[in-house]
């Protein structure tokens, strides 16, 4: 999309309240897509929260190709939107730019820290959500095998990636972990089919339960687990609903209560969401509580109350840059 037509879509996107759109807040989706099922749709998810709760308008953008970003931003910010919250690390540097040019309106960043005093950095802990998942599905494998498939191969996937690995491992220290990114550009965070390409090749290969950390492409890793009466766990949104009985939990990683909360109120600086704050936690409900013993529950909640303690102090991929 060129700018004039980037222009139209915000005039349409802002028509129904021009008046209000000088104190209207604002948020920009990433590649994916609002509802890609995961990432994206739980930022949406919070917005529109807000929005129920409180009667008021924002104002949206989805990102389509990544020279949207840094327009997508200052058109933001000329309309004045505050706060204008930038929806996965691939906003940093647009965001970086055009909160500097802008010092008098608030930003927000998910995923990633931008170090200016207008802006509001949320990261989580995911290693720590993804460290109680590896162990449910190294619990639940019965073959003994279980497997990662990550979107666009970056640090923070890694991240997941690496808690997932420790967690199987410390439930079964014979675990075999097979593991796949879906690409190296962000194409890769919307391509099931490339996603139930590597799934299966896993499941060729012994795996019996796989965590995918993928946005959109991972509704076809859970597809592929559904067809081959295998199990999948999902990331971000609860995504148990997506396919009841072949989803063993997900990973919840609840960027709809950052979005909620900084629309409610900003707080310049670095927020670091992790078990203790509720910012990361596996999912149990009625569509997978059949696929979760007892005795698997009980375990995995132990092991978050150390894990919330300190008694099991789990390796963070973007500070250690290893996984052992």
């Amino acid at each position: 999309m060129n700018a004039k037509l980037l222009a139209c879509a915000f005039a349409l996107a802002a028509a129904p309240a021009v008046a209000l759109a000088q104190s209207q807040p604002a948020v920009i989706f990433d590649m994916g897509g609002k509802f890609d099922k995961s990432f994206n749709e739980a930022a949406y998810n919070g917005a529109e929260r807000w929005k129920k709760e409180t009667n008021k308008p924002y104002l949206e953008f989805e990102i389509s190709n990544p020279t949207q970003r840094e327009q997508a931003m200052r058109r933001m910010a000329e309309r004045n939107a505050n706060p204008i919250i930038g929806v996965g690390f691939s906003m940093g540097s647009s965001m970086e730019k055009t909160a500097k040019e802008f010092p008098k309106l608030k930003f927000t960043i998910i995923d990633f820290v931008v170090d200016l005093p207008n802006v509001e950095s949320v990261v989580f802990r995911e290693h720590e959500g993804s460290f109680l998942v590896g162990m449910m599905a190294a619990m639940a494998s019965k073959s003994g095998k279980v497997g990662f498939v990550g979107g666009m191969d970056v640090p923070l996937i890694r991240k997941f990636q690496c808690g997932y690995e420790q967690g199987a491992r410390y439930a079964n220290p014979k675990v075999e972990i097979l593991a796949n990114m879906t690409g190296t550009t962000p194409t890769a965070w919307n391509d099931p089919a490339r996603g139930a390409e590597l799934t299966k090749a896993q499941f060729a290969k012994g795996a019996d339960v796989v965590f995918a950390a993928a946005g959109g492409t991972g509704t076809g890793v859970y597809q592929a687990a559904k067809d081959a009466g295998k199990l999948a766990i999902g990331v971000d949104s609860n995504q148990n609903h997506l396919h009841p009985g072949t989803m063993l939990t997900s990973m919840v990683k609840r960027v709809d209560v950052a979005v909620y909360n900084s629309f409610k109120q900003h707080k310049p600086g670095v927020t670091s969401l992790g078990l203790k704050e509720g910012g990361v936690d596996y999912a149990l409900d009625k569509n997978n509580e059949k696929l979760v013993s007892a005795e698997m529950k009980t375990k995995v909640d132990a092991a978050k109350a150390d894990i919330i303690s300190g008694k099991i102090k789990v390796i963070d991929y973007m500070s250690a840059n290893a996984c052992k």
